[in-house]
């Protein structure tokens, strides 16, 4: 503990760098829409349901990846999942039918992402921290931010003129690059480095190592089955999604195509939100630190829902878009702090990543339904418009019932749900 320099630093260094190629991953499909619609003919809802299905299961893979972690190692599955990101968007080169497009984006890379998912940022921040743990964790969702930043310019540029296989070549290739950067410099728990969690009391006892398999992940949801707190977490996250990167994420770009906004320039209001999100999660991570995360969620949902409301009455002039980019971005994920704060305070930080494992599924839920949902509403209505209002209005609806939950504990450092609580 007298080193200068703590391994759980270089540990969190490439746990950010590997959610920030993740989100790379992720963020491709929005680039994607209209080049795959002009040179395969593909309707564009049914574009959007690959996109979906691959937002779901990087969801629904979360909890059973957090339980994988325990049992196998935290190394071996961010490895195994950066392979199968790179595999699959490399693969999806050759393709030539919408089933194949399906398999690759949909499946192997819905499976690839999930393993490499908030869970991952969850489970290094208590192992690794013993305090600072929500602004560490507020870097981390940054990193999906940072991602967006970093690879939509760039993968938008890519796809002028309608191509689009340099975008699947180059998130392909950032993937398989990370592999041996993992198996190279991430220890799998601080013990293999000779030290205690950073900020950890000298002479501390060690954290209780917990068994962990597939099944467990099951174990944990029967347990937190009937806890209000877990339900709340479950659906104000389904908001989340539904409002962030199932609808902005996936359809902004083609929502200000219709406005005439060429792709290049609607790449960059997102890249401008990626900009404040790294502020404003960061920030909310320290806020985390220092106050009721609930009344945070409480503000936070609140104004992510008015700006929705508010964009499709904008005139999607310079002016009028970055102000909502700027808004917005500050507001993208800075839920993420907040909502891990409440799952560790709650369940306590053993079961905590499988817990908001399954919070994060209700995450992924949401964006699935909005991916899918916006793009069947363009096609049916001629406008992303209504899309965009009932997704405000649903991030009204969560600051309600933050506001009107009345269960104590999610406030209180102190709690623990036992298991005879749930």
């Amino acid at each position: 503990m007298s080193r200068r320099f703590h391994p759980a630093f270089l540990v969190a260094a490439i746990t950010f760098l590997t959610l920030l190629v993740s989100a790379g991953v992720r963020s491709a499909p929005s680039v994607m829409i209209v080049p795959l619609q002009l040179h395969f003919g593909w309707d564009r809802a049914s574009i959007s349901a690959t996109a979906a299905l691959g937002i779901f299961l990087y969801g629904l893979i979360g909890p059973f990846a957090a339980a994988l972690m325990m049992s196998v190692g935290v190394r071996r599955v961010m490895m195994t999942g950066l392979a199968l990101m790179g595999a699959s968007a490399l693969a999806s080169q050759y393709m030539t039918q919408a089933w194949q497009f399906t398999a690759t984006w949909g499946v192997v890379s819905g499976l690839g992402t999930g393993m490499v998912a908030s869970v991952l940022g969850a489970t290094m921040v208590n192992r690794w921290f013993a305090r600072n743990q929500g602004l560490v964790m507020g870097i981390f969702a940054a990193s999906t931010a940072t991602g967006s930043l970093i690879f939509l310019p760039f993968l938008a540029w890519l796809t002028q003129g309608g191509a689009w296989v340099g975008v699947v070549r180059t998130v392909g290739i950032a993937c398989l690059a990370l592999v041996p950067l993992v198996a190279w410099l991430v220890p799998e728990s601080p013990a293999v480095a000779g030290v205690g969690r950073f900020g950890e009391e000298p002479g501390a006892n060690p954290a209780r190592k917990q068994s962990g398999s597939p099944l467990f992940a099951l174990h944990i949801l029967w347990k937190v089955r009937g806890n209000g707190t877990f339900w709340l977490l479950f659906g104000t996250f389904f908001v989340c999604g539904l409002t962030t990167n199932g609808l902005v994420g996936t359809h902004l770009i083609a929502f200000c195509g219709d406005h005439g906004i060429a792709p290049v320039a609607a790449a960059g209001l997102l890249s401008l939100m990626g900009l404040f999100d790294l502020v404003g999660t960061t920030a909310s991570g320290w806020l985390t630190d220092r106050h009721n995360p609930r009344y945070l969620l409480a503000v936070y949902y609140g104004l992510r829902g008015l700006s929705l409301i508010a964009l499709p009455f904008m005139d999607f002039g310079p002016v009028s878009l970055g102000a909502f980019a700027i808004f917005y971005g500050l507001d993208w994920i800075a839920t993420v702090p907040p909502t891990l704060a409440i799952a560790n305070r709650s369940f306590g930080e053993g079961e905590a990543p499988v817990v908001f494992g399954w919070v994060a599924v209700g995450h992924q839920v949401g964006a699935a339904v909005a991916a899918f949902g916006g793009g069947l509403v363009r096609q049916e209505w001629g406008s992303y418009s209504p899309a965009f209002i009932v997704a405000g209005g649903f991030g009204l609806v969560a600051t309600l019932a933050l506001l009107m939950f009345r269960d104590g504990r999610t406030g209180d450092k102190g709690a623990r749900l036992t298991a005879a609580a749930v």
